[in-house]
């Protein structure tokens, strides 16, 4: 059991599936975990939500109609609101190439379907971490 699930996290996760079971899945590991979860069942919605909502992590699934996680992951990394927010791409494609193409657009990680659950949990807090220290950073050098 992870010591850390006993405490509430002001952290917000938006999960991009379209996938209910995938989002159902995601939304009980992470809220058991303390986080506050969003969900978006398409790319264009995920779009909306976060013009509106800035998360502090987005969990984003490749393979998706009308809009893919690539072009969402494109559209976020070229957007100065929403560049710096951490995209873990969560996908079934396995391949290298998928893998490269993903980290080329600027994603931070890659998880692999299936997926364990504190695979997901380890990935997501570490990727929170190194924003918390990031801003951290950025605060002391401005009160410099």
């Amino acid at each position: 059991m992870n010591k850390n699930l006993s405490f509430t996290r002001e952290e917000s996760i938006l999960v991009i599936d379209d996938c209910p079971e995938n989002l159902k899945l995601l939304s009980g590991i992470l809220s058991a975990a303390g986080y506050k979860v969003h969900l978006a069942p398409s790319g264009k919605l995920a779009l909306n939500f976060i013009n509106a909502n800035l998360p502090d992590l987005i969990l984003l699934d490749i393979m998706m109609p009308h809009m893919d996680g690539y072009e969402v992951c494109k559209q976020l990394k070229a957007t100065p609101k929403t560049q710096d927010i951490p995209i873990i791409f969560i996908s079934a494609l396995q391949e290298v190439f998928d893998k490269v193409k993903a980290f080329s657009l600027g994603e931070i990680d890659y998880i692999t379907k299936p997926f364990k659950q504190q695979e997901v949990l380890v990935r997501v807090e570490n990727q929170l971490r190194l924003k918390r220290m990031a801003k951290q950073l950025i605060d002391q050098n401005i009160l410099e």
